[in-house]
C-alpha cells in the first residue's frame, strides 16, 4: 500500500521511534516492527522515553543558563512533544531553530507541525549531515553563524556508518561554528547483548541501518570541546531533574553529553 507516495508496508525507522514513544503517526507495519524489536529488547521503549527527557534538559539549560537562542537539530525525526524550538521558545519565544532531515516522510510532517512562535523562527531543511558543507550554506539563510549555535544530533550518529567517518562530519559541522556554540549527542551503545541482537533485528526489518558504538567511541565525538558535567554518561543521568536512584533504575544502553566549542 502507498500513502502520497510514502510506502506503508515497509517499517520505517522514525515511525516506529515514534510508535515507542506513543505518537500516533505510524503503520501496522512500524507496530509488528516495534513489537518485534520490544520482545526481544523491552528496554528499547524506555530508552526512547529518556532521550526524549534528555532533549528537554539539555535544551532548558541552553537557553536558561548558556543563554543560546539558536539551534540546529540534524536528524529530527517525526515531530512529537516537546520538540527542540517548543522547549526552547517556552523559555525564550524568539529562539531560532533549523531542523535537518533527509527523510520524506519526516519532511512532510515537519512542513505541517513545525511551527514557531510570533517572535522566534522554525524552518526545515531537506538535507543530508554527510554533505555537511552543503547543510551549513543552508542553516546560514536562517542562523547567524557569526554567532553561537546548539547542534542537536540526538539517536542520528547511530545511522552514519564508521565508512561515513561521523566523526570527520562532527568536527565539520562545529568548525564551521563560533567559540560559544555547544553540541548534544546521544546514541544507543553497545553494552548489551540483548541490545545488540535487537539492532540486528532492527536492521533486517527496517530500512536503514543503525550501527551501535561503544561509550569512548562516542566520546570522542566531542573531541576537541569542553565536556559539561558530568560529562559523557547514560541518558538518564545527565543532570536528572530528580535523582536517579540506581537501585530502582537498571542503567540505560544509550549515552548523551553536551560540549561547548572554546
Amino acid at each position: 500500500m502507498d500513502d502520497g507516495g510514502i510506502d506503508t508496508t515497509q517499517a520505517h525507522s522514525a515511525r516506529v521511534w515514534n510508535y515507542w514513544l506513543g505518537g500516533k503517526e505510524y503503520y501496522e507495519a512500524d507496530r509488528v516492527a516495534g513489537d518485534s524489536i520490544l520482545r526481544v529488547y523491552p528496554g528499547i521503549q524506555r530508552t526512547a522515553r529518556f532521550q526524549r527527557q534528555f532533549l528537554g534538559r539539555a535544551v532548558r539549560y541552553l537557553v536558561r543558563e548558556a543563554g543560546v537562542r539558536q539551534f540546529l537539530d540534524i536528524g529530527t525525526g517525526l515531530p512529537t512533544v516537546d520538540n527542540t524550538h517548543e522547549v526552547a521558545q517556552r523559555v525564550a519565544p524568539e529562539c531560532r531553530v533549523v531542523y535537518v532531515d533527509n527523510d520524506p516522510l519526516v519532511l512532510a510532517h515537519a512542513r505541517a507541525l513545525l511551527t514557531s512562535t510570533p517572535d522566534g523562527h522554525t524552518t526545515y531543511l531537506d538535507c543530508d549531515v554527510r554533505d555537511h558543507e552543503q547543510l551549513m550554506r543552508r542553516a546560514a539563510e536562517s542562523l547567524d553563524l557569526s554567532q553561537p549555535v546548539a547542534v542537536m544530533m540526538l539517536g542520528v550518529l547511530g545511522h552514519l556508518q564508521d565508512s561515513d567517518r561521523p566523526a570527520g562530519i562532527v568536527r565539520a559541522v562545529m568548525d564551521a561554528l563560533p567559540s560559544g556554540s555547544h553540541l548534544a549527542i546521544s546514541d544507543g551503545t553497545r553494552t548489551n547483548e540483548v541490545l545488540t541482537d535487537a539492532t540486528d533485528d532492527y536492521n533486517a526489518n527496517l530500512a536503514g541501518e543503525y550501527t551501535l558504538r561503544t561509550p569512548r567511541d562516542v566520546a570522542r565525538f566531542f573531541d576537541g570541546l569542553r565536556l559539561l558535567e558530568p560529562g559523557v554518561v547514560t541518558i538518564e543521568r545527565w543532570r536528572p531533574e530528580h535523582p536517579v536512584l540506581a537501585e530502582q533504575e537498571e542503567p540505560v544502553d544509550a549515552v548523551c553529553g553536551l560540549a561547548v566549542k572554546p
